[in-house]
């Protein structure tokens, strides 16, 4: 029995040897040309790729504005420009707060409302102050004259 195991294991081993040496010869000497080639295309094709996202690549530009304030005059409010835009009192509130950096939670318990409720007062008020995002929304707010 275990010269039965012993023998056809001597076997398979060859035979597994046979078919690396078979696809070792078939891979690496008969198509060694292509997978060199290969090698080198995709080798290209990435440092191609790498340099054309470098080349095309925007580059963003930072624009620094200088604003004098005078601190003899204090704050006040556009009463007209805040009835021209149609932002309520609410909404004014809600702009102030925004300014101080306050999220929708905070802003939401500072005035009693739901966060709902805020997030709705924002999207208003950033569409009629012709505003995006709530950092544009305070500088228009600033700009208007309805922030100090």
């Amino acid at each position: 029995m275990k010269r039965h195991v012993l023998f056809y294991g001597l076997i398979g081993g060859i035979l597994i040897t046979l078919m690396k040496w078979t696809e070792y010869r078939f891979l690496v000497i008969e198509h060694s040309l292509e997978i060199y080639g290969g090698i080198v295309a995709a080798t290209f094709a990435l440092l191609g790729i790498w340099l054309g996202l470098k080349l095309t690549s925007t580059r963003q530009e930072v624009v620094i504005k200088e604003v004098q304030v005078s601190a003899k005059e204090p704050f006040v409010l556009d009463d007209k420009k805040l009835e021209d835009l149609g932002i309520t009192r609410r909404e004014l509130e809600t702009l102030e707060l925004m300014a101080e950096g306050m999220s929708n939670r905070e802003i939401a318990e500072k005035l009693f409302v739901s966060e709902n409720t805020v997030k709705t007062h924002s999207s208003r008020l950033f569409d009629k102050l012709g505003a995006k995002r709530r950092t544009q929304a305070v500088q228009l707010g600033k700009e208007f004259g309805l922030l100090p």
